[in-house]
């Protein structure tokens, strides 16, 4: 049985009707940048996180980076983040002119540990970047304690946190504001490359308004800051706005697949996810852990059952990275994890016959294979 471990095409089939008029409309339409759909995404967005705004931007990337430049954030500052994450947590804080320090993971939920912050804390420190991973967030309450003491800014990575909250808390309050990707593997994703900042802060929002756009304020070729060209097209916009609609629905069938993962494999030893206390987990990812990784992935991949491994190399490891920590052993959880992590399908068009054909698969290499 084929067990795919992204099914974009079925996301498109389900809305079919809806995303060919929407985009249909768009083109027909003449205007392709900050259009109806453009503001009403941004004005939906915000208002789902319970953010004063929303900033549409073609990218989770450029949200970071224009984020840390509206704060401020550049040479001669640090900002402290995990080196168990996309590459864009931390080239954003390089591209800004700043340096990332690097502190460990916590085994359980791979975010950021909150014990071992203070310890990297310098007379340099200027921000905190918590990325919150796989579907829940980072232990919000006390890196905002640890961040009111020092005087620092938080900026959340919530690429993979669409919809997620801690005490009821969506994220995009905890910091000065938060960058989304809608990249199309996301719980909510474009058809293309898309991401957004929503933030409660008017200036801070002012100011990456402007810089999305070559850094042009409030009037046409009068420019106030350096800024890049970052807008998210309007059929990008229209495509997100039909998703929408469905993401509730889809996240509550990701939780629906992850329940039968967790029934079936609770007794094969594979170390299962762990949702925080106080989060809500939507599930982006399924990621279990095991020192027989390679073996169990090459398994399922000749019974047609896919799999992926994020994040295989810690950031630490990579060549324009290197000199950010002490090598080999320096931060000891996120290489172990990083040798171990596998993610399992749990795309919302999955069936529960696939998942279970997934978990009876798992268990037979468990059993069979020890």
């Amino acid at each position: 049985m084929r067990v795919p471990f992204y099914d974009i095409k079925a996301q498109y089939d389900e809305l079919k009707s809806e995303m060919d008029r929407a985009t249909l409309e768009v083109i027909s339409s003449g205007k392709y940048m900050l259009g109806a759909n453009h503001n009403a995404f941004e004005s939906e967005m915000a208002a789902r996180h319970r953010c004063k705004h929303g900033i549409a931007l073609n990218s989770g990337t450029d949200a970071l980076r224009i984020l840390m430049d509206a704060v401020g954030i550049g040479p001669g500052d640090e900002v402290i983040t995990t080196a168990f994450t996309f590459v864009a947590s931390t080239e954003t804080i390089v591209q800004v002119g700043a340096r990332p320090v690097f502190v460990d993971i916590e085994k359980d939920h791979f975010m950021i540990d909150v014990e071992k912050i203070e310890a990297a804390i310098t007379p340099r420190t200027k921000a905190i970047l918590p990325v919150h991973l796989f579907g829940q967030l980072a232990n919000v309450a006390e890196i905002q304690r640890i961040a009111e003491k020092y005087e620092l800014i938080i900026i959340e990575d919530s690429a993979q946190a669409v919809d997620c909250t801690y005490q009821g808390v969506q994220t995009g309050n905890f910091g000065i504001g938060a960058g989304f990707s809608f990249y199309v593997t996301k719980n909510l994703g474009a058809a293309g490359d898309a991401g957004m900042i929503v933030t409660n802060d008017d200036e801070i929002a002012e100011k990456c308004r402007a810089i999305r756009i070559h850094g042009m304020g409030r009037e046409r070729y009068y420019y106030d800051y350096v800024g890049y060209t970052s807008r998210m097209d309007e059929v990008q916009a229209a495509v997100l706005r039909v998703k929408l609609t469905q993401l509730d629905t889809w996240n509550r069938r990701r939780a629906q697949l992850a329940a039968i993962y967790n029934e079936e494999l609770r007794d094969t030893g594979i170390k299962l996810p762990f949702t925080a206390t106080g989060n809500n987990h939507t599930w982006h990812q399924y990621s279990v852990i095991t020192d027989r990784r390679d073996e169990l992935q090459a398994f399922l991949k000749g019974q047609e059952v896919d799999s992926m491994i994020y994040y295989p190399v810690p950031l630490h490891y990579h060549a324009p990275y290197r000199h950010l920590a002490e090598g080999h052993g320096s931060l000891p959880v996120t290489e172990d994890v990083a040798r171990q992590i596998l993610n399992l399908p749990i795309q919302p068009h999955l069936s529960d016959e696939q998942v279970r054909h997934t978990c009876a698969l798992v268990r037979e290499f468990t059993t069979v294979r020890a």
